[in-house]
C-alpha cells in the first residue's frame, strides 16, 4: 500500500519492507535505509563517539539487515527495535575490539620498555657496583647501627627479632635502624665512595 512521504510510517509497513528485503527487493531496502539509518545513526554515534566509524557500523548493519531479514521475528522486537539492537550489537562488538586491541598495544609497549633495559652483562655490572657502594656505605656505619642494618637487610630478621637477637629494647633498635637509612641515603649520594 502506498504511503503519503510525509506520513509516519506504521508497525505493518514496516514488517511489510521486512517481508520484501526478505524476498531480495532491494528498493525495499532502501526505503527502510531512509526510515531509520538517522536513527541508528543517531545511536551508533553516541555509543561510539565517532561519526566516521559510526558511519561505516552503519552500513555494516543494513547489509546484516539485507542478509537476515528472513530471520526476523516479529514476536521478539518491532522492526525499528530490530534495526536498533542490531546496531547496539555491532557497536558493542567494536568498542570490544577496540579496546582489546588497545590492550594488546599497551601490553607489547610495556613489553618493548621491558626488552629496552640495559643487556644483562651491564646490568650485572651496575648492580655489582652497587653492591659493592653499599658495602662501603654500610661498613662507615658506627657498629650499633651496622649491626641493626646487617640483621635486617642480610639475614632477614624483623625489627623485634633483631632486639631479641641483640638483647636491646624494640625503640633503641628502631631509633638506629632509622639513623642508620638516612646515613647510608646521605653517603650513597657521594661520587666517591664507589672509588674509596
Amino acid at each position: 500500500m502506498p504511503q503519503d512521504s510525509l506520513s509516519l510510517p506504521t508497525p505493518d509497513s514496516d514488517h511489510e519492507l521486512l517481508r520484501e528485503i526478505a524476498d531480495g527487493s532491494s528498493e525495499a531496502l532502501g526505503l527502510f535505509y531512509d526510515r531509520y539509518a538517522a536513527l541508528a545513526l543517531g545511536l551508533l554515534c553516541r555509543m561510539l563517539g565517532n561519526r566516521n566509524e559510526a558511519e561505516e557500523i552503519l552500513q555494516e548493519v543494513f547489509l546484516q539487515v539485507w542478509r537476515d531479514a528472513r530471520r526476523y521475528d516479529p514476536k521478539r522486537a518491532s522492526p525499528r527495535g530490530w534495526l536498533l539492537l542490531l546496531a547496539r550489537s555491532r557497536a558493542l562488538d567494536r568498542y570490544r575490539c577496540t579496546l582489546a586491541r588497545r590492550h594488546r598495544e599497551d601490553a607489547s609497549a610495556r613489553s618493548e620498555a621491558t626488552r629496552a633495559v640495559a643487556p644483562l652483562g651491564t646490568r650485572r655490572l651496575e648492580h655489582g657496583e652497587s653492591r659493592l657502594r653499599i658495602g662501603r656505605a654500610i661498613g662507615r656505619l658506627p657498629p650499633e647501627q651496622r649491626k641493626v642494618i646487617e640483621l635486617a637487610f642480610w639475614e632477614g630478621l624483623t625489627q623485634t627479632q633483631i632486639a631479641e637477637a641483640l638483647g636491646a629494647p624494640l625503640g633503641t633498635v628502631k631509633s638506629r635502624a632509622l639513623l642508620a637509612m638516612k646515613k647510608l641515603r646521605e653517603m650513597l649520594r657521594e661520587p666517591e665512595l664507589l672509588e674509596a
